[in-house]
């Protein structure tokens, strides 16, 4: 760890920020290093030599505050580490811009593996492997059981017109970054529009839920689901419906992307929706139009990357490949609707 300043993070006004509000939390001097791999908000590995914790800030130069919402992603995990949900423990939540330039939270490091590809896995054999994912499956269905008026959630969003309200926002976000022809595109956002399922009772929902957004332990449990800052109140099964789309074989060499699919004994997407069905009760008959809604989605991310790097604001391994990856998810989504 680094014994300077990581972007974004002030040592010595954390140091003296958390000595006022949590005395005798800290014991020494404080290092600190910015964890790779979050897509958005920024993580760093606070240690002061004897006792490690996390910081998370939103990302340098944030404009959009509801898009980087500390006090929503403290809130969230605060409210669920009383529960059967796996989540590290909050310690504090500070809004006050002044201290480090930013809102940001501190919660308790979790020791754990975050699995993001084929290749981090394999090592651990097909049953090892076989047994993580199906162990996800199993922690979702968990995230789902919690009663969100029980822990104090019942306001964290608007459950009434969640999918049609979904669907409106990320076309939105599609006319904001398109600047191509995308065949396809359109068809699939009209179709999901017209076939919108009826969502069952809301639920807790974490909006990016796969295996590299949680910690696996060397028991091979899910110790933590990390990165809520998509969570809200709405449909379950959108969460389902991705973790079937990261399920499903895509050819993601040397892309930005990360799927574990490739990995020896990953159950397939049949296995992986029975598992659910059997833990949650929930009705997925509509699982092939959550899972298009995932594809069409992440279409919508990944145009928007390379929309970004088509103007040179994104650098980095894998984003000239991006742009070629979206017609394949466009050509999924319109495929496993068809298919539905």
């Amino acid at each position: 760890m680094s014994k300077g300043n990581p972007p974004g993070l002030d040592l010595e006004k954390l140091r003296a920020h958390l000595d006022r509000e949590r005395p005798g939390l800290v014991h020494g001097p404080l290092t600190a290093e910015l964890i790779e791999g979050g897509r958005s908000n920024l993580t760093y590995r606070v240690s002061d030599g004897a006792s490690r914790w996390v910081v998370r800030r939103p990302p340098l130069g944030h404009v959009l505050a509801t898009a980087h919402d500390m006090s929503r992603e403290h809130r969230v995990i605060s409210a669920l580490h009383p529960t059967a949900v796996p989540v590290p423990r909050t310690l504090l939540l500070c809004e006050d811009d002044s201290v480090i330039g930013s809102p940001f939270y501190v919660m308790e490091f979790v020791d754990g593996t975050p699995f993001r590809t084929a290749e981090e896995l394999a090592p651990l054999g097909a049953e090892r492997t076989r047994d993580i994912v199906l162990g996800l499956v199993d922690t979702l269905v968990e995230l789902h059981a919690v009663d969100p008026q029980a822990v104090g959630l019942g306001d964290f969003g608007r459950p009434e017109g969640f999918l049609e309200r979904q669907l409106r926002r990320w076309g939105k976000q599609l006319e904001a970054s398109k600047n191509r022809e995308l065949p396809g595109i359109d068809e699939l956002h009209t179709a999901l529009s017209k076939a919108l399922p009826a969502s069952p009772a809301p639920t807790v929902v974490h909006g990016d839920y796969r295996l590299d957004n949680v910690l696996v332990g060397p028991d091979d449990t899910i110790q933590a689901i990390l990165d809520w800052e998509m969570s809200t109140l709405g449909d379950p099964l959108t969460d389902v419906g991705l973790l079937m789309m990261y399920s499903s074989q895509q050819d993601m060499d040397g892309s930005p992307i990360s799927t574990t699919t490739g990995a020896p004994g990953h159950p397939e997407p049949r296995e992986i929706i029975e598992r659910y069905t059997a833990g949650s009760g929930r009705d997925v008959s509509q699982i092939a139009w959550y899972t298009a809604f995932a594809y069409f989605k992440l279409a919508v991310i990944l145009e928007g990357i390379h929309y970004r790097y088509t103007l040179g604001q994104t650098v980095g391994a894998g984003f000239d490949r991006i742009g070629g990856l979206v017609p394949v998810f466009i050509e999924n989504g319109l495929t496993t609707l068809q298919k539905g």
